[in-house]
């Protein structure tokens, strides 16, 4: 923590904190279920990936954001290799409520760990004897966003449903 949120936090300032407490490895995981065989074939394997954001409240003001980002490469139907990051950090947050609370551990937060999990990919990998993924950057506002939208969008589908539901029951 900076000596400023270090300062600010002490003398209970009243305006909006997010401050980073720690950032670290919860958990990592790599596979290659081909096993020597993934050395022998060309390498141009198809390249899935899966992100989730878990947030935890541990006290009043303070989170656990943890990054899961999932990697699988295939070659024919077949994991060359799978790796698993869970990425987390600490950050104090207060002075914000309701949805900026929720925006900014789906999308600053997890800005932050990015290029940790990232970092840890690669290191995996290179420990596997694969080449470096050197994932892109991922937008995490527009992540957000089209996540907000979808869910509304199906809220909206819902309620439409619901409503012809009864009066067609009358029909």
């Amino acid at each position: 923590m900076s000596e400023n949120n270090q300062q600010a936090a002490a003398e209970g300032a009243k305006g909006p904190v997010f401050a980073i407490q720690r950032i670290y490895l919860k958990d990592i995981s790599f596979e290659t279920p081909m096993g020597p065989e993934a050395f022998t074939k060309a390498y141009k394997p198809n390249i899935q990936q899966d992100l989730n954001i878990q947030a935890n409240p541990i006290e009043d003001g303070l989170f656990e954001v943890v990054l899961l980002l999932t990697i699988t490469a295939r070659l024919e139907d077949r994991a060359v290799f799978l790796v698993e990051v869970k990425q987390a950090g600490l950050f104090a947050i207060s002075g914000i409520e309701g949805p900026a609370v929720t925006q900014l551990i789906n999308t600053a937060c997890p800005q932050i760990l990015f290029p940790y999990a990232r970092e840890a990919v690669d290191g995996i990998l290179g420990r596997g004897s694969f080449p470096p993924l050197m994932l892109p950057p991922i937008n995490f506002d527009a992540v957000f966003v089209q996540a907000v939208t979808a869910a509304q969008q199906q809220a909206q589908a819902q309620q439409q449903q619901a409503q012809a539901t009864p009066s067609e029951a009358l029909n």
